[in-house]
């Protein structure tokens, strides 16, 4: 297992749900979604996980690798299509919805798979981050 195999997994999937939400408001402004504040806490959710794994990486000298230009690039396009085909709060929630279901899928299995050897801490954390994915799903699902 590599070092901090968790925390770096955590520092990729919460930067690149960083990124998407910040390009998701970008394309919401000056439009009146109800879901803009959801979506704006969501994003102060994984800000808080991010900050924490990239102080715990950077305190243990281990890097973690951020998504590519072209995943970005690739997210990037794809919510601006979406938006413009239909910014419905119900739309935007379907596709989040999605979005964080496969992180979360990917988290679960990551969990998993180090279970017998990460550190506690390090477990817990994950466990936390998993729990906050699940609670956004659910959060968001008010909105279809």
């Amino acid at each position: 297992m590599e070092e901090l195999e968790l925390y770096k997994y955590i520092y990729q999937d919460s930067e690149m749900g960083i990124f998407s939400l910040k390009t998701l408001l970008e394309q919401l402004k000056n439009k009146d979604n109800k879901i803009t504040k959801t979506v704006e806490e969501i994003l102060m959710g994984y800000e808080r996980y991010f900050e924490h794994v990239k102080s715990v990486l950077d305190e243990n000298n281990v890097s973690a690798h951020e998504n590519s230009l072209m995943t970005k690039m690739g997210a990037s396009m794809g919510i601006m299509k979406q938006v413009k085909k239909d910014n419905s709060d119900s739309s935007i929630a379907d596709v989040l919805i999605k979005g964080v279901s496969m992180g979360s899928i990917d988290m679960e299995k990551k969990i998993n798979n180090c279970e017998k050897h990460a550190d506690k801490k390090e477990l817990k954390f994950a466990n936390d981050f998993l729990q906050f994915q699940q609670d956004v799903i659910t959060g968001l699902k008010k909105f279809l």
